[in-house]
């Protein structure tokens, strides 16, 4: 030690240092030029000494009573201060606080951290004591060295993001402050949707939702017939849209994700179905014989509490919180009133339901035991309630799919001429005497369909004759002339219903739109009766139409019957149908009933 400081003693006693301008015009006696290794160890600037020396102890003003600052204040007041400074003097050492500020760390610590933060400011990132990392997240959550809140979201985001990667613990308190953060500067809450609380209020309000729809399904179901029974299932005839939200709304929120299952992807309709349904069983369930909802039983009840902005965090504000209302999402706001903070949102478990995991496994173990699936499950205890309803529910959508698959129709052509022929001698036997003598049997005619090309007759069938008038008028047929005459031909019939069949697909030849014609001879299809009702119906007179109905003496169904047979030739189709308010006509064959009684 006594050679380091002569040989310093000689330097600045010689000459040619004497001679330097900037040695000349300078005095340095606070601290010397020329320092050792132990000296620069314990070599603190200036600045850090001015930090130091603000106090903890606030002067009133005007000879006022003073107060104590709080340590959050204390280090808002020192962290503005140092806002911009920076060091150069790495420290390799640990620094470890249980809620570390600048008081908790010695000099070489504070000039350390300083320069760490100088170089996390130009873009470096590097590992160091964690402590060192919340002092600087402190800062950005204090507003230092920071502009506005978009940038301090900015710094805090990006710096959470590369340094989890040394330290993935931060997130238990930087995804909360992140949150906080947004709420407290009046931020846009998508710069948080893609949190984990976030993303799991999100799926809770979205099964909110969808099952309310579902609820007022299976009650509009239940109210068009109060009589059905539980075994027939919910929810049936199913829809997939529906029920396609809500299962990936439950999935979403249970342990067990029965549609990433084998048998979820090959069998989705099913799975989706069965799980709506169970769904809304057990919230009937649990309204019936539990104090909470499903809801609330499997992920906890809504609340409004008091809340701790930035809790576990050394913060403070100089400026009191105007009065404010922030929703993050549709289950999660807050509320500043007079500085005090308070959360409404759903306290429990924020987690994936292992519950509902229990009931989505009961649901795909049951679908693949019911199906014959080649991969089952194995058993677990599960309570009975929760048995008996997704068994009924499985059994249902069973049943149903079974009564409703498509029907699979195979036609052996090779047997259509042996019924071809027959046909042709059951004909043959039908015939009288005279008939035989006056038409002549060609078996092969038989064997030939009953089908002509568009635009070209049959050579053994004479063109049909019309009587003159306009273009679009209705053929009337000429009236038998004898019972045998009119009787029809079985073989003819026969070829219609199954030979015809095969050539459903052959063009036909082009109709001509019909309107409704009177019966030949001027007779009318409807009796007066029928004529009052019809005309009522299309009025819209209920009155007029209990009379005309009283008068036909008759129930309303028969009498709704006859009319349609009536008007069958004419329309082609059923003239009247049963709504809600009782019989009501066809829209669509308004003009033609109107036109057909303004010519009765």
């Amino acid at each position: 030690m006594a050679d380091a400081q002569d040989i310093i003693d000689r330097l600045m006693n010689d000459e040619r240092f004497q001679r330097v301008a900037r040695f000349s015009n300078k005095v340095y006696a606070d601290e010397p030029i020329l320092t050792t290794g132990r000296q620069m160890k314990t070599y603190l600037p200036d600045r850090y000494r001015e930090m130091r020396a603000i106090s903890r102890w606030q002067p009133g003003r005007e000879g006022g009573q003073g107060r104590w600052l709080s340590e959050a204040e204390l280090f808002y007041r020192q962290g503005m201060f140092m806002a911009d400074f920076e060091d150069d003097c790495p420290y390799h050492g640990t620094f470890k606080s249980y809620y570390p500020t600048y008081n908790a760390m010695s000099d070489r610590q504070l000039r350390g951290y300083f320069t760490w933060r100088a170089a996390v400011r130009r873009g470096t990132i590097e590992e160091t004591s964690l402590s060192f990392a919340y002092v600087y997240l402190y800062e950005l959550i204090c507003g230092i060295g920071v502009e506005g809140g978009a940038d301090g979201f900015g710094r805090l985001s990006s710096f959470w993001r590369a340094y989890r990667e040394f330290s993935p613990e931060i997130d238990r308190f930087a995804r909360v402050w992140l949150q906080d953060y947004v709420v407290y500067h009046g931020l846009d809450p998508k710069l948080v949707a893609d949190q984990k609380g976030m993303r799991f209020d999100r799926a809770v309000a979205a099964l909110i939702e969808v099952q309310t729809e579902a609820l007022g399904r299976a009650g509009s179901d239940a109210a068009r017939a109060p009589r059905r029974s539980a075994k027939q299932g919910t929810l049936l005839p199913p829809d997939p849209k529906l029920e396609g939200r809500l299962a990936h709304a439950v999935d979403t929120l249970s342990t067990y994700r029965i549609l990433d299952g084998k048998f979820g992807r090959e069998h989705p309709e099913a799975v989706c179905h069965v799980v709506t349904a169970v769904w809304v069983q057990l919230h009937r369930y649990y309204d019936k014989h539990r104090k909470a909802g499903i809801i609330e039983s499997l992920f906890g009840e809504s609340a409004e509490l008091p809340y701790t902005m930035f809790a576990s965090a050394v913060f403070f504000d100089p400026v009191r919180h105007p009065d404010t209302e922030v929703a993050l999402n549709p289950l999660c706001h807050f509320r500043c009133k007079d500085g005090l903070w308070t959360c409404d949102r759903l306290h429990g478990s924020r987690s994936r339901s292992a519950k509902l995991g229990e009931v989505l496994r009961t649901i795909d173990r049951s679908l693949r035991n019911a199906s014959s699936y080649p991969h089952p499950l194995k058993d677990e205890k599960i309570p009975r309630y929760l048995e008996q309803i997704v068994e009924r529910e499985v059994a249902a959508w069973l049943a149903w799919s079974e009564a409703h698959a498509p029907r699979h129709i195979d036609i052996d052509l090779s047997k259509l001429s042996g019924i071809r022929a027959v046909a042709a001698e059951t004909r043959e036997a039908l015939l009288i005497d005279e008939e035989r003598e006056d038409t002549p049997i060609n078996h092969d005619d038989a064997l030939v369909p009953n089908y002509a090309p568009a635009g070209s007759t049959r050579a053994d069938q004479p063109a049909k004759e019309t009587a003159p008038g306009p273009s679009n008028a209705r053929p009337v047929p000429p009236a038998p002339a004898s019972n045998a005459a009119a009787r029809p031909d079985p073989a003819a019939t026969f070829e219609a219903q199954v030979v015809g069949g095969l050539y459903a697909d052959a063009p036909q030849p082009a109709s001509e739109p019909t309107e409704p014609q009177p019966a030949p001879d001027g007779a009318h299809p409807l009796t007066p009766a029928q004529q009052a009702y019809l005309a009522a119906l299309c009025a819209g007179d209920t009155a007029a139409a209990a009379r005309a109905l009283d008068a036909a003496n008759t129930t309303e169904d028969l009498f709704v019957d006859a009319i349609n047979e009536a008007l069958f030739d004419l329309i082609g189709d059923t003239a009247i149908e049963f709504g809600t308010a009782g019989p009501e006509p066809v829209e669509d064959y308004l003009p033609d009933i109107e036109e057909l009684l303004h010519h009765a």
